[in-house]
């Protein structure tokens, strides 16, 4: 899933994009509203963790007219100010959630996860499964007949968005922008050498859930037997 993280302190932007990576997050990051604005305009996030206090443009305003344009991205605001007027303000703009700062990076994952399920996007619980493949989101883990599969973060990440939709043909374009972030190049094989890396790791562990691939359309996971 990819995110826009919005955060002008480049130290703290660093950090905790490089957390949410490790848990198999795309993300991008913005350092100030108008950017903020401009990159949720042009890309599709599955959802956006918006500082209030930004230079120019601030949380509030971003998040406003992302509303009023008929975005309903979740968005998860983050503040420094500790006070009933704040919060009402950010949810009067249109945010799902608010989180004060300082927070705990685990606090910062179970709200994101919290927001994505309720945007109504699946999977709908922590556990589901498809065909032979049990997915942990939480534990970032699949296992296949009481094996753990041994997955890269951006391995899970494009293994999960397959199965949000199975036997679904989910194009090349969609996969690059909710599983890459925006250093992602379209014209490179990125996506087929991960393709490839996912096939053999599901055959190794007897998978019968299988990544077809449709010539000029995109790929497709096929549940298999229990």
């Amino acid at each position: 899933m990819r995110v826009l993280f919005v955060e002008d302190q480049p130290d703290a932007a660093r950090v905790i994009a490089k957390g949410l990576r490790e848990e198999a997050y795309a993300v991008d990051i913005a350092a100030d509203g108008e950017t903020a604005a401009h990159d949720a305009a042009v890309h599709d996030y599955d959802a956006i963790i918006l500082d209030v206090m930004l230079p120019g443009r601030d949380g509030f305003s971003v998040c406003d007219e992302l509303r009023r344009n008929g975005s309903s991205v979740p968005i998860l605001m983050l503040t420094a100010r500790d006070d009933v007027d704040a919060r009402v303000a950010g949810l009067d703009a249109g945010a799902d959630d608010y989180l004060i700062k300082p927070f705990a990076f685990q606090e910062l994952l179970a709200r994101l996860r919290a927001l994505i399920r309720r945007s109504g996007q699946p999977p709908a619980s922590d556990h589901f499964a498809t065909g032979d493949l049990r997915f942990d989101v939480r534990a970032r883990r699949v296992v296949v007949r009481d094996v753990t599969l041994p997955l890269t973060a951006r391995e899970y990440a494009l293994l999960l968005h397959l199965a949000r939709r199975p036997d679904a043909v989910i194009g090349r374009a969609e996969i690059g922008e909710h599983v890459w972030d925006e250093r992602h190049d379209p014209f490179s094989n990125v996506i087929d050498v991960y393709v490839q890396r996912l096939r053999r790791k599901l055959a190794r562990a007897g998978a019968t859930t299988e990544i077809r691939t449709r010539r000029g359309e995109g790929y497709q996971l096929v549940p298999g037997a229990l």
